[in-house]
């Protein structure tokens, strides 16, 4: 099992370059580890096409309808104390986003400190740079 951020759940609910290396690898891990707001931050990406023209209400209904059923079977990171507090630790020390900053803090959360022992799934170039700094092995 391995911690996804959201760049790397919207493929596996919308086709996209990455959805079948990705689907493979979640076939292969038998589940995942997300933070608590990553299904706000995959409707954002999916409204986002929809608005920009580029996805159809039908489909991105059907996009919402794969998350909410994928998100039944994941281990969510809860909006703890813990992750706050090291969401601001990261924001001061990596270049990186809020949202990003508090999925990283998740995902440390999961690896109880120990981010050798978790893998961490991203496609967000920059959130990929500060999990490696942290320790994670990132993947793809």
């Amino acid at each position: 099992m391995r911690f996804w951020d959201s760049s790397a759940i919207v493929p596996l609910i919308a086709d996209e370059t990455a959805s079948r290396v990705l689907l493979d690898m979640l076939k292969g891990d038998g589940g995942l580890i997300a933070w608590w707001g990553t299904p706000v931050e995959c409707v954002s990406a999916v409204a986002r096409r929809e608005r920009d023209g580029g996805l159809a209400a039908a489909e991105a209904n059907a996009m919402i309808a794969r998350l909410r059923a994928l998100a039944t079977s994941w281990v969510e990171v809860g909006p703890t104390a813990r992750v706050r507090n090291l969401a601001q630790r990261l924001l001061r020390t990596h270049p990186l986003r809020a949202s990003d900053s508090l999925q990283l803090a998740a995902a440390l959360v999961a690896a109880e400190d120990e981010p050798g022992g978790l893998g961490f799934v991203c496609l967000d170039e920059r959130l990929v740079i500060a999990a490696r700094r942290e320790g994670f092995a990132v993947t793809p």
